[in-house]
């Protein structure tokens, strides 16, 4: 599938920066903010490239870019490309490079990138000259292929920004290629932010895939290194996760039961819910994952082709946030996704 071109990209030249300059220059009362994210997605997937972005960092992007206090690991999302971690910030040019000298940086293998936003007419020439300004206030030797530390320089909005740069990890693309999948069953790139809205960026937390299929959302879980458990009442489904899972040495518990019959709390659940193209579904079915799964959290995002807003409030569910997501290919339709709470009052 091709996407556009990056909106932000990076002209790389390699100069050495020292490495523990963030421990002392993130603090919130001299900075309006920490860190600044940069994000790429494709058009249909912008809607849920806005909803994730509101339940992580209670914020939308703007221009495919997000300046915030709140930090995440770029790589648990499929449409964060970078965070760039604000070290320095002027109007002044000469100012931003004053400053960065009175850091006194020192760091062996460093390399420094210009990372282009929005609105930025800044020429190529002058990238790189920039880039040498920077390079001649900073001691120490480049590393071109594995450097130690990535530094970057910015501009936004007339304001110049200085800090390192921690790239998207884009390994997780190899779950393109699991050996088990079924046509209909959700990508890896919805998959993907499905895990990154109910964990809010939050790494820590214990996930239930309620509805697992082959895989694909604790595929995700595990990439990002989330404590996951699935369950799935059908056996071939939960063998084809094993597999899966198996396949990139990834050990999570796949349960083969009916939800109803989990009694295991959980911080936060993803239900994917049965499409009634090669399973069958009615509303006493996804009445009771529902209502089952509202017993195990009080979190829970919930995937559907159908309108099921009147029984997931049945459920005791408070509905927070809403998205829709267009299917493209042979088979066209479109998922619905519910950001869940549970309401106070409920059991």
């Amino acid at each position: 599938m091709q996407f556009p071109p990056l909106t932000t990209h990076t002209q790389t030249v390699s100069f050495h920066i020292a490495s523990d300059i963030i421990k002392k220059s993130h603090n919130p009362l001299t900075l309006k903010h920490c860190y600044l994210y940069t994000f790429n997605y494709a058009y249909h997937h912008s809607q849920l490239c806005k909803l994730e972005s509101r339940q992580i960092f209670d914020n939308e992007q703007t221009n495919k870019l997000l300046f915030s206090n709140i930090k995440v690991d770029p790589s648990i999302s499929p449409f964060i490309k970078n965070r760039f971690e604000i070290i320095s910030s002027s109007e002044d040019y000469s100012e931003l490079l004053v400053n960065i000298k009175k850091e006194n940086i020192h760091d062996e293998g460093f390399k420094a990138e210009y990372l282009v936003l929005h609105g930025d007419d800044t020429t190529y020439p002058e990238r790189l000259k920039k880039l040498k300004d920077i390079g001649l206030v900073i001691v120490g030797f480049p590393n071109f292929k594995t450097p130690t530390t990535t530094y970057s320089i910015c501009n936004y909005q007339n304001i110049w920004h200085f800090g390192v740069l921690i790239k998207h990890n884009s390994d997780w693309y190899k779950h393109k290629k699991k050996p088990r999948s079924f046509s209909n069953s959700i990508g890896i790139k919805i998959g993907k932010t499905l895990v990154s809205i109910a964990s809010k960026g939050n790494k820590t937390i214990e996930l239930l895939d309620a509805c697992c299929g082959v895989g694909t959302v604790m595929l995700e879980a595990c990439f990002s290194g989330l404590n996951v458990e699935g369950c799935d009442i059908k056996l071939k489904r939960c063998e084809h996760t094993r597999q899966n899972l198996a396949h990139y040495n990834y050990n999570a518990n796949v349960y083969c039961s009916d939800i109803k019959d989990l009694n295991k709390k959980y911080d936060a659940a993803i239900i994917d819910l049965p499409y009634n193209l090669y399973s069958y579904s009615n509303d006493t079915i996804l009445t009771n994952i529902i209502e089952s799964t509202a017993k195990l959290t009080t979190r829970i995002v919930i995937v559907s082709i159908a309108d099921v807003e009147p029984i997931i409030k049945k459920s005791g569910l408070k509905i927070s946030d809403f998205c829709t997501v267009k299917k493209r290919g042979r088979s066209q339709f479109t998922r619905n996704i519910w950001v869940c709470e549970k309401e106070s009052n409920s059991n």
